[in-house]
């Protein structure tokens, strides 16, 4: 019995070290559990931040890409609007050159037609100074185009009564029949006289109106010079 109670007394202290071993693996575990689970956690959290942050970075980007292709559409529009213009400017400088390349042959064709026919129509004016008549105004037709009308003062018709001869039209024509015509207001009364004159080639062609005794008389001669007589 005693050797019994010895090798139960000498067993307790080597029983209790194996109790204390077994409980430490336990807490370290579950210290390492907890760790693992918060590292788990933070990295977690910090991949769902690098998530927003790369959908904040790619919207951004899009948004850039989009303002990028906007910003182009708009400058390939302002480059064909200024294409365009530069075209329409270049049509209008080439109209212009055409306008006034036209301009020049017509005048070259007019002073030709001129220095060959050499024709010329002057129309006169004036009023029988025997009598006391207030000539007023004056406008004159030729192949029924009027000119501008002429108006006279007091002192102009007073140098027509005392022989003044105004010359009221004055131009190249085609040397051909002409129809000449005058309106004048004399004393406040419409006179009218119309004639049918051939202008000659190389010539100045003259016709002359005359008021006297309330009428407008017409007369007309030829002359290779330039004077009126």
């Amino acid at each position: 019995m005693r050797l019994v109670a010895l090798s139960a007394v000498l067993s307790l202290p080597l029983a209790a070290p194996g109790r204390g071993q077994a409980q430490t693996p336990d807490v370290d575990y579950k210290a390492r559990r907890d760790q693992l689970t918060k590292e788990l956690e933070e990295t977690q959290k910090a991949l769902a931040d690098a998530k927003g942050q790369r959908a904040q970075l790619q919207a951004r980007l899009e948004g850039l890409i989009a303002q990028a292709m906007q910003e182009r559409a708009q400058a390939l529009l302002l480059s064909n609007e200024q294409t365009a213009l530069q075209q329409l400017d270049a049509l209008l400088a080439t109209s212009q050159t055409n306008l006034l390349a036209q301009r020049d042959r017509f005048a070259a064709l007019s002073d030709a037609v001129g220095s060959r026919s050499g024709a010329t129509l002057v129309v006169l004016l004036r009023a029988d100074s025997s009598q006391a008549q207030n000539v007023q105004s004056a406008v004159v037709t030729v192949d029924s185009v009027s000119g501008e009308p002429r108006t006279y003062t007091t002192q102009a018709s007073g140098a027509l009564s005392r022989g003044a001869v105004d010359q009221v039209y004055r131009a190249p024509v085609v040397p051909t029949d002409h129809s000449v015509a005058i309106q004048v207001t004399v004393d406040g009364r419409t006179l009218t006289s119309n004639v049918t004159v051939p202008a000659a080639r190389q010539s100045v062609t003259y016709v002359q109106f005359a008021v006297r005794n309330g009428q407008v008389t017409s007369s007309t001669w030829t002359s290779r010079g330039t004077g009126p007589f």
